[in-house]
């Protein structure tokens, strides 16, 4: 009976770890360079982050090239304390940003990420703004990300919050500088109306709390008070008579 257990327990584990591989070794090499924004609403500012979990095949990755898309005309990438960053230009337009890996550069168990702060091109939900990668490694190997495996961030309906700037081409993000313009002045009254009565609620409370309490200091005193004076009507009183 103990042996038959054990031949079941055995087989059982020895058939989780052959699905365990199976399913780890299509999942490596699925992973791939992909990209995420703080907002993909079209026409907005945003930062792009492009993710590289990887080496190439059983090398580091020294090189990274990112190709910007026409749309887009201007970008500015993050610093990234362990690489160069440099761009290649198409007339005035940015068309790669190429990160240059200072010292042995991404090994093949490790993942970086490369930001670049730019503005969405105008257009419709859905369509999608690509970025071509190329990781390259220190022998010259390369892995081109596109297709169907190309980094891409797909366009949400544009947002009048975000805000259009006629200052697209500028090599800078602007989202800092957006200011309430834009919005009606019922919109303005509608947020500060609020902050407002919030704002009277807080002096009423505040000016209730005061007043309360110098009701209970008052009281206090007087309760005090009158519990001296009681004591003192209560304690003996002595006299003396004189002998004869």
């Amino acid at each position: 009976m103990n042996i038959q257990r054990r031949t079941i327990i055995g087989t059982s584990l020895a058939v989780l770890a052959g699905a365990s591989l199976a399913l780890a070794a299509p999942l490596s090499a699925s992973a791939h360079v992909s990209a995420s924004a703080s907002s993909t609403a079209a026409g907005s500012y945003t930062i792009v982050t492009i993710s590289v979990p990887h080496g190439v095949e059983a090398e580091s990755t020294s090189i990274v090239t990112i190709e910007i898309p026409e749309s887009i005309a201007g970008v500015t990438p993050t610093v990234n304390p362990n690489w160069t960053i440099t761009k290649t230009l198409d007339g005035e337009r940015v068309a790669e940003v190429v990160y240059t890996a200072i010292g042995a550069g991404l090994p093949t168990d490790q993942r970086d990420t490369f930001e670049l702060s730019l503005q969405l091109p105008e257009g419709q939900p859905g369509d999608v703004v690509e970025f071509r990668t190329t990781q390259t490694s220190p022998t010259g190997a390369t892995v081109v990300w596109e297709g169907d495996d190309v980094p891409s961030v797909v366009l949400t309906a544009a947002s009048a919050v975000d805000g259009h700037s006629s200052g697209a081409g500028n090599d800078h993000n602007h989202s800092e500088e957006m200011t309430a313009e834009g919005i009606n002045a019922e919109e303005v009254v509608a947020i500060s109306a609020p902050i407002a009565a919030n704002d009277t609620l807080g002096r009423v409370l505040g000016g209730a709390g005061l007043l309360l309490g110098a009701i209970a200091l008052a009281i206090s005193v007087v309760t005090r008070r009158t519990a001296l004076g009681t004591a003192g009507s209560d304690s003996p009183t002595t006299s003396s008579t004189n002998n004869k």
